[in-house]
């Protein structure tokens, strides 16, 4: 593994104002370990052999600590700037050196680690690639290292979505329905815990 290689940017920075359960959704145990839905979301990205950085808030950061070394843990500052373009500038900007950057957000524990490098693998030919499942269009997102410097630029909750539009994409096409599948309620949580506990071990016995 070198730095030179593209970096994953998870996000997990945002307020989850639709999820009304106690704790923030990131907080919340998934799976037959228990692990939280953001170090769910980690170990995926982990596996890959590629950087991980994720950029969250002080509260959250604890779940991050656990797996990624502290120079890989961005904070948004209290009463900072908010938004998902100020998310992705943070991350990319704590990872600048790497040779693009994946965009990963925290609350989708379902994509696989495989899916990541499919994306990853698209960016030695095109300048964007995302994932899309059945011609679905989902996440992550991929950057070649030449869209550094607009990604520093991003600010406010559109995110990346302009630089998608304005350049050309390339879809990837994996077997992974998890790409399109986040937690912003309740309902989406019990959907994700159903889903991981029918793959189990213990279900397939």
């Amino acid at each position: 593994m070198t730095d030179r290689r593209p970096a994953i940017v998870v996000l997990a920075a945002g307020q989850g104002a639709r999820f009304k359960g106690p704790g923030h959704k990131l907080e919340q145990s998934i799976g037959p370990d228990e692990r939280a839905l953001l170090g769910s979301t980690l170990q995926h990205a982990i596996e890959t052999g590629l950087r991980v950085v994720v950029v969250t808030k002080p509260e959250l950061a604890p779940l991050a600590l656990g797996q990624l070394a502290p120079r890989d843990v961005v904070l948004m500052p209290p009463g900072g700037p908010v938004g998902m373009g100020h998310s992705i500038a943070a991350g990319v900007g704590a990872a600048g050196d790497a040779e693009g950057w994946l965009i990963q957000p925290g609350d989708m524990p379902l994509i696989q680690s495989d899916t990541m490098l499919a994306v990853v693998r698209a960016l030695d030919q095109f300048p964007i690639a995302f994932a899309q499942y059945r011609g679905r269009r989902g996440h992550p997102v991929g950057f070649s290292a030449e869209f550094y410097s607009e990604l520093l630029e991003l600010s406010g909750d559109e995110g990346a979505r302009r630089l998608v539009a304005r350049y050309p994409a390339q879809p990837v096409e994996v077997e992974d329905a998890g790409v399109l599948v986040d937690v912003d309620t309740l309902d989406d949580l019990a959907r994700v815990r159903g889903s991981l506990a029918a793959f189990s071990p213990a279900a397939s016995r």
